[in-house]
């Protein structure tokens, strides 16, 4: 991170990985309403841990950026080996890439050797502690908190939150379709607004009007020449959250409602299917039991069947 592209990278992550939550919550929703329940991650049709697999590789490429192929000399080391102050951010990222690795690793190892019972529980806490260290690094995050990046990092947190609240929430809620909705959409927000960062701060046409890219400790900054127009940037980051989280509540409602419509139909035909067999079920026992309780009762029935034979002997 610290660059357009180290924004716009992992930002493209999020957004692909909140979207396929947001389709197959939705799928399987639609699909099972009854007996929905979440998971914290899903199979792809041709290798069940292909998602699993994209975040570590992801984790590793930011990894390896961030400490190895981003700074000059490819270490983020000093020569005394000490960490300069320009590289304690790229700790600082590459330290939440290490804990979304071992998140998908462990749930790889969960569903392959670990018991059936606690498989998802354990995975939630993963996700929920990747979640949180993502929180605290961006809560204590050595870049400047109170220029317009600061701004930026600052709503980043409250997207985080939701992510996290939501996670936590997943483990004593596994059957709650809102919060695994909530949660996907947050995720997905995530990586729309880690893409707006990256081109809104380190593209020269976007800086808004009063500010200036400054390169400060090896890496570029927006710095404002007076208050006004650092209090002014910061309105203009504020309306961009407004305006974002509106356009994609818009998306996510549509979304559902498009999915609900492909996916429901056949859901609710198949239900109505169902019911029908059942009914007819229920009639075929209901006629025999009518029968037999019929036998019980009248013998008058059962006799008028032999008087033929009665009279001709």
């Amino acid at each position: 991170m610290g660059t357009l592209v180290g924004h716009v990278a992992p930002g493209f992550a999020f957004l692909a990985l909140g979207l396929w939550h947001l389709f197959s919550h939705i799928k399987l929703h639609a699909q099972q309403p009854s007996s929905y329940t979440s998971s914290p991650w899903f199979p792809a049709s041709k290798s069940r841990y292909l998602e699993l697999f994209l975040i570590m590789l992801g984790s590793s490429i930011s990894v390896s950026m961030e400490l190895f192929i981003g700074p000059e000399r490819h270490q983020p080391f000093d020569s005394d080996g000490t960490i300069p102050s320009n590289h304690l951010h790229n700790f600082e990222h590459s330290s939440i890439s290490m804990t979304f690795f071992v998140y998908a690793a462990f749930a790889i190892l969960l569903d392959r050797f670990g018991p059936k019972a606690d498989q998802y529980g354990l995975t939630q806490f993963l996700g929920a502690l990747a979640f949180g260290q993502q929180l605290f690094l961006f809560h204590l995050h050595s870049a400047d908190h109170m220029g317009v990046e600061g701004q930026y990092h600052l709503l980043l947190q409250i997207i985080i939150v939701v992510s996290l609240a939501t996670t936590l929430m997943g483990i004593g809620l596994p059957k709650s379709f809102m919060v695994s909705f909530v949660r996907s959409a947050s995720i997905m927000f995530q990586g729309v607004w880690f893409i707006v960062m990256g081109y809104a701060l380190w593209t020269p046409s976007l800086i808004s009007k009063g500010c200036f890219l400054n390169l400060e400790e090896g890496h570029l900054v927006v710095r404002c020449h007076d208050k006004e127009a650092l209090h002014r940037a910061k309105s203009l980051v504020n309306i961009q959250f407004s305006w974002l989280l509106i356009a994609i509540t818009i998306f996510v409602m549509l979304f559902y409602l498009i999915l609900v419509e492909f996916y429901g139909e056949r859901a609710e035909y198949s239900t109505l299917t169902r019911e029908d067999d059942l009914d007819e079920d229920l009639d075929d026992v209901e006629s025999q039991k009518s029968k037999k309780v019929g036998g019980k009762k009248s013998f008058m029935d059962i006799g008028k069947g032999f008087v033929p034979i009665d009279m001709e002997r």
